[in-house]
């Protein structure tokens, strides 16, 4: 039997989905129709019976009022006749009572035991003049049966006759149910096939701009096979929109990188021929040299930072959010001596933690510092602030100052870590601002303004310092800032909630 169900597990594997979804529809239906049939045979076969039984029952009581008081004896024999009625006799519970004329029914023990009152009135079928007879066996009053027959030959001819005419309706069903569950699975399934053939085309051609089409109608009263369908153009629509992009930032970084490698190669063809330069030529080529290796290398390392989506599961850990900013800020006044940096950290955000990878946030504060600094005219300083939001955020300083090295901190409170709490970190500049027409594009990908593109740099800071904000669940954003320059801010939302 194990061997049989692995069998037809495997022939059912090896059909198409379409043909095992029309199988089933149509046993499904088969079934129900066979079923049909079958409990009509049982009802139609039983009313013919039950109505050759009221015959019997009104022609033995209307005998017994004709002949009461009778003894044994034969009162009706005509039945052998299909419009005779029906035969009837008196048998006595006694054999030796029987009369000298021979009975035309049969007459058994059962007959003798209704007749002494020992058994209840029956229904029984005989064989009689070659005919089938149906036979009912009632009390006639003290120690005697009535016994009375038709014939039950019309109502076998009619059951056969039902039975014959039930088949060939159950085949007619069966032969429609096959045909529906066809129609069924092919109409149902139409979608899914759309489907297939849209991803083997994908899969044949590698453009994902290919779309399912969708029946009209609201999106709300749409099947399930529909909704799979817009499911399935949703994927590839986020399918095209990563194709695109990753085509684009290859274009953008071949783009990017063929300056610095014309700039590699030159210096180093002079270089090459170092014996008819003069040592300041050599130098200042020697120099060039250098920082194009370094552009290059930088650029090379923030594309693969920008390739990795997530941030790697076991690099991660709680981050102290404040000692990493003041970190991150002692090195930018390090790399930035003319830019004077101010950092304020708010008591309720002084001991928060997040989960993160320490270098990538420390990466992304980075990436807005140098941003900041690079269009901050000298002297003017960079205001960085480390706040919290929400429940349990601890509330506003009592009081502030300026550290020795140019931070200040807020006095009053400690703050707790809570889920409840969020954190807020901007980073202000004093320089020109974002142009309203640039602000849209600041996080692209190698997008850089009209008035940045003189500078150093690559474009990827922001893209970098976005993407790596997303990968923990921080929302960054840029606007112009109250008074000139730019404000960005990286939100922390409170734990347990969506950002």
């Amino acid at each position: 039997m194990t061997g049989v169900r692995g069998l037809g597990a495997r022939w059912r594997r090896r059909r198409p989905l379409r043909t095992r979804m029309a199988l089933a529809a149509s046993a499904a239906v088969a079934l129900v129709a066979v079923g049909v049939c079958t409990a009509a045979f049982f009802v139609i076969r039983y009313e013919l019976l039950h109505q050759l039984d009221l015959s019997l029952t009104q022609s033995a009581t209307r005998i017994i009022q004709a002949n009461r008081g009778e003894g044994p004896q034969i009162v009706a024999g005509e039945c052998r006749y299909l419009s005779a009625p029906a035969c009837a006799q008196i048998v006595p519970a006694d054999p030796a009572a029987d009369p000298a004329e021979p009975y035309l029914l049969p007459v058994s023990s059962p007959v003798r035991e209704v007749a002494a009152g020992a058994r209840a009135p029956y229904y029984s079928n005989v064989q009689r003049f070659g005919q089938p007879l149906r036979m009912l066996t009632t009390p006639f009053g003290d120690g005697q049966a009535l016994q009375v027959a038709l014939r039950a030959d019309p109502v076998e001819k009619s059951v056969r006759q039902a039975a014959v005419l039930l088949a060939v309706v159950g085949a007619v069903g069966v032969l429609l149910a096959g045909l529906l569950g066809y129609a069924v699975s092919r109409t149902g399934l139409a979608p899914v096939a759309r489907l297939t053939a849209t991803a083997e085309r994908i899969a044949a051609t590698r453009d994902p701009r290919h779309r399912i089409e969708l029946p009209p109608g609201p999106p709300g009263r749409q099947d399930e096979v529909t909704r799979l369908a817009a499911s399935f153009n949703t994927m590839l629509g986020e399918l095209e929109q990563s194709v695109t992009s990753q085509r684009r930032l290859v274009a953008d970084a071949s783009h990017e990188l063929r300056t610095p490698l014309t700039a590699l190669r030159t210096n180093a063809e002079l270089l090459a021929r170092g014996d008819r330069l003069t040592p300041a030529q050599r130098e200042r080529a020697s120099g060039a040299l250098e920082r194009g290796i370094r552009e290059v290398t930088g650029l090379v390392n923030d594309l693969i930072e920008l390739a990795r989506d997530e941030e790697p599961l076991p690099l991660l850990e709680d981050v102290h959010i404040a000692g990493m900013t003041e970190h991150t800020v002692a090195v930018a006044r390090a790399h930035w001596p003319h830019t004077p940096f101010l950092l304020e950290v708010e008591a309720g955000a002084a001991h928060e933690v997040r989960p993160g990878v320490p270098a990538r946030l420390a990466r992304l504060l980075t990436n807005l510092l140098d941003n900041a600094a690079k269009f901050s005219p000298t002297g003017t300083p960079v205001e960085v602030t480390l706040s919290a939001y929400g429940r349990g955020a601890g509330g506003a300083a009592s009081g502030s100052g300026t550290n020795g090295s140019g931070s200040r901190t807020s006095a009053g409170g400690s703050g707790s870590r809570t889920s409840a709490t969020g954190l807020r970190l901007t980073v202000r500049d004093h320089g020109p601002g974002i142009p309203a027409a640039d602000l849209p594009h600041v996080f692209d990908r190698f997008y850089r303004a009209q008035s940045a593109r003189a500078l150093p740099g690559s474009g990827l800071g922001l893209a970098m310092a976005r993407q790596i904000a997303h990968a923990h669940g921080a929302e960054l954003t840029a606007r112009a800032a109250p008074g000139g320059g730019a404000l960005f801010t990286l939100t922390f939302a409170p734990e347990g909630e969506s950002r």
